[in-house]
């Protein structure tokens, strides 16, 4: 039509005005991208762009949105839509009840590993509890190592239940171990947590080079060593989610070329820095519970193996005692 001027597609797109039609605009392109979760995605990220909880949104929802924070909304959608795990857009992820920051130097905390936690206070008992019920004293302290810590969610949940735990937790990843530090920061257990950058147990079971509060003996002897390994098979990428290969740090998801050349490693060091009945708990990684305990068997140094299924009824979790 003669006069008419021309509009760009990006100006022509419908402006954002306020919470609901927000929403419901991030969730069709969410949907369209085949995002999983769509609808709690683009809730959680209207919550970041905005800087209020879900309880506000839905009361709200007539609240117009700013220039600015429509922007920035629309910009994390697209971001999401791309590929980007909602975790690191927003920075933080809930594991066991607390907010640990995250970033694409660590993998993201899932609720399955979880179960780790769980399993090592079964397993701990009474020496969990910080005063003795039988005779009121104080319980010894706990000595407990988290190997692959990433962003330090089992090494914090733990030092959170056990207040009488002195932690070492590892990682081959210094960035990692620099979001691990935060976390103990934020929930206030920096003091019982030290970390090492390390492989495994090496740095543990080795002499150490410098004082720390667990130092005193050439081998570190602990009660509890924990770990959510890197256990996906080298050639496993195409059965794992676009999110988590594209994102997530590979070193903490392959674990050699059938995923379990790791644990084979990992119990072997285990072995000699358990105390007599010290405990060792392992997240599995799919399919494979009982090659992980052929080689507990084949040490002829483990008792009462026991592997613990998730809530889809997945082996998840097998922990042995020091014999």
């Amino acid at each position: 039509m003669k006069g008419r001027i021309p509009v760009s597609a990006e100006a022509a797109r419908p402006s954002i005005a306020d919470v609901r039609s927000a929403l419901k605009s991030a969730m069709a392109q969410l949907r369209e991208a085949g995002v999983p979760s769509h609808t709690l995605a683009a809730e959680l990220l209207l919550m970041h762009a905005l800087g209020r909880d879900r309880t506000w949104l839905y009361s709200n929802p007539d609240a117009p949105l700013s220039p600015s924070e429509s922007l920035e909304f629309s910009t994390l959608i697209a971001r999401r839509a791309a590929g980007e795990p909602t975790q690191y857009l927003t920075g933080k992820q809930e594991f066991w009840g607390l907010e640990f920051e995250v970033t694409p130097a660590v993998l993201i905390p899932r609720p399955e590993t979880e179960h780790v936690v769980e399993v090592a206070l079964e397993r701990l008992g009474a020496r969990g509890i910080k005063i003795d019920l039988a005779t009121g004293a104080p319980s010894p302290k706990l000595r407990i190592a988290d190997v692959g810590t990433g962003s330090g969610c089992i090494a914090v949940a733990l030092a959170h239940e056990l207040p009488h735990a002195e932690i070492i937790a590892t990682d081959i990843s210094a960035p990692a171990l620099e979001v691990a530090g935060r976390n103990a920061a934020r929930h206030r257990a920096a003091d019982r947590i030290e970390f090492r950058e390390a492989d495994l147990l090496a740095a543990v079971i080795e002499p150490s080079s410098h004082d720390s509060r667990v130092a005193g003996h050439q081998l570190r002897i602990f009660d509890l060593i924990v770990s959510n390994p890197p256990y996906v098979a080298r050639d496993g990428s195409a059965q794992l989610a676009r999110e988590i290969v594209e994102h997530e740090p590979h070193s903490a998801l392959f674990g050699g070329p059938t995923g379990v050349e790791i644990y084979q490693r990992l119990i072997g060091e285990a072995a000699p820095a358990l105390r007599a009945g010290g405990i060792l708990v392992l997240e599995l990684g799919y399919d494979s519970g009982e090659r992980v305990r052929a080689m507990l068997d084949a040490q002829n140094c483990w008792t009462r193996i026991a592997i613990t299924h998730d809530l889809a009824g997945i082996p998840r979790v097998i922990a042995a005692e020091r014999s």
